[in-house]
């Protein structure tokens, strides 16, 4: 994705966004809601890797999360005194179909009754079917690098949408498939641990294919509802003028958004792609009518975007590795920036040029931002989490994606991640990325400071200005 030079809006004024634009926050299974072993729940890959030592920091499971499952009303009323119009959480497949085999009616009855609990404090559920926890079980027969999984996870959706299909009005069918195929089975630093280039790119196959599975069974359940993906995205600049990182940055984009966006938006994968990883056999995973399956249409595309990729073909910086299949000798050269407790480079502009690059590159599609936020090093104070860093970062986020809007991009909402503290993947509870603090001890939730400005935000649908107090 080609950047594009976008001039930026002021950094104090107050903004208003445009009538109906939704602000949620969100959330994942695995990483709130604990009790993995409650009412019939099976394990999951990730339930797995938690158990393999050195996989995760600190040796940190699945338990307890956030205790979500046990708190869903507690939590959902303080969803409301945050002012949400929406709440973006994942369905456990583990919990719903454990194993992967038949419906467990105490699983679905937990999202049964969260779906409930938000529509009668008047906030819009918003489902994910698929958030990593694929049922350990799936990973034992091949998990994603087998085409199978895709058919199991059309099973899965059924079960899912059959029951909350009539009060579920927006679904995603992934969560950042990109992670899934290339953290999971490439590199191998999320479940299932895998490293293998090939595995890697059949599991993107199948993952797609699985998107496009789903899309008419979320149609025929839930026959009011939009429906879409989400993806995680990044503008891809190169380090220099040279021909050798405007490459690096093609190869990279190629991998990290078209593979993705192309048959989703365009119903094909992009040929430079399939070039570039050609011995690695992606073509061979993909059989005749895979790419119709994968182009169903979709109402929208969800967004998830944390910092941008700067790359070269070589010197200095954090080498691609096997998260890059067939790319994996590039270098992301680290520049002068502000980072965050990841070491996530920080800028905000870069998000304005995403989505103006994506609404001229596929137009026509509307655009949520399901995930942007940020890990900071905070810890309650007398009672209270002045989060600085994270307002500032959410306050340059918004404002870019107020950017995007002015320029004329169809984007209908913005959801914070996350809305609570949790278990941050081979992290463990190291990052906080919460705009409300979590005591994993005693499970006190306390509203930080960013959450409190983002309640305003979201009570206002505008950007409050620098010399307001809020």
């Amino acid at each position: 994705m080609k950047p594009l030079s976008v001039q930026s809006e002021p950094t104090t004024g107050a903004l208003e966004f445009p009538p109906g634009f939704t602000w949620g926050a969100a959330t994942a299974a695995f990483q709130v809601e604990g009790a993995t072993t409650a009412d019939g729940r099976t394990a999951s890959i990730w339930d797995t890797f938690c158990r393999e030592p050195g996989r995760v920091l600190g040796g940190h499971t699945g338990d307890p999360g956030a205790d979500h499952y046990r708190r869903v009303a507690e939590d959902v009323a303080l969803m409301r005194s945050l002012n949400l119009g929406a709440y973006r959480f994942s369905v456990s497949w583990p919990r719903v179909r454990p194993d992967g085999g038949d419906l467990n009616p105490a699983g679905i009855g937990f999202y049964d009754r969260l779906v409930d609990h938000l529509l009668d404090n008047g906030i819009t559920p918003v489902a994910t079917l698929y958030h990593w926890d694929l049922p350990q079980a799936l990973e034992d027969r091949g998990g994603w690098a087998h085409r199978d999984t895709a058919a199991r996870f059309a099973e899965y959706a059924e079960t899912a949408t059959a029951v909350l299909g009539d009060r579920v009005s927006m679904w995603t069918t992934l969560n950042e498939p990109w992670c899934s195929a290339f953290l999971g089975y490439g590199s191998g630093t999320h479940a299932p641990g895998r490293s293998d280039p090939s595995a890697a790119l059949a599991a993107a196959h199948h993952l797609l294919l699985a998107h496009g599975l789903a899309m008419p069974v979320i149609r025929a359940n839930a026959r009011d509802a939009v429906a879409g993906i989400t993806v995680n995205l990044f503008p891809v600049l190169p380090a220099s003028d040279s021909a050798a990182d405007a490459d690096a940055a093609r190869r990279v984009d190629g991998l990290q958004n078209r593979l993705f966006l192309d048959p989703v938006l365009r119903g094909a994968y992009p040929a430079d792609v399939l070039d570039d990883v050609r011995h690695l056999g992606l073509a061979g995973c993909v059989r005749p009518g895979d790419e119709e399956v994968i182009a169903a249409p979709v109402d929208f595309v969800g967004v998830n975007f944390y910092r941008d990729h700067h790359v070269a073909a070589a010197g200095a910086g954090e080498r691609a590795g096997g998260a890059w299949p067939g790319s994996e000798d590039l270098v992301f050269p680290p520049r002068d920036l502000p980072v965050t407790a990841l070491g996530w480079e920080v800028r905000p502009e870069g998000l304005t040029e995403l989505l103006v690059g994506l609404d001229r590159d596929y137009p026509g599609t509307a655009w949520y931002i399901t995930e942007n936020g940020a890990a900071y090093d905070d810890e309650p104070v007398g009672g209270e989490v002045d989060d600085h860093d994270r307002v500032s970062y959410l306050d340059g986020h918004v404002r870019a994606a107020h950017a995007a809007v002015t320029a004329g991009v169809d984007l209908r909402g913005y959801f914070a991640w996350s809305l609570l503290d949790n278990f941050e993947w081979a992290e463990g509870y190291a990052q906080r990325f919460g705009i409300v603090h979590v005591d994993y001890a005693t499970q006190v939730r306390t509203v930080k400071r960013s959450g409190r400005w983002y309640a305003k935000v979201a009570a206002d649908n505008r950007v409050p200005g620098g010399a307001e107090v809020w």
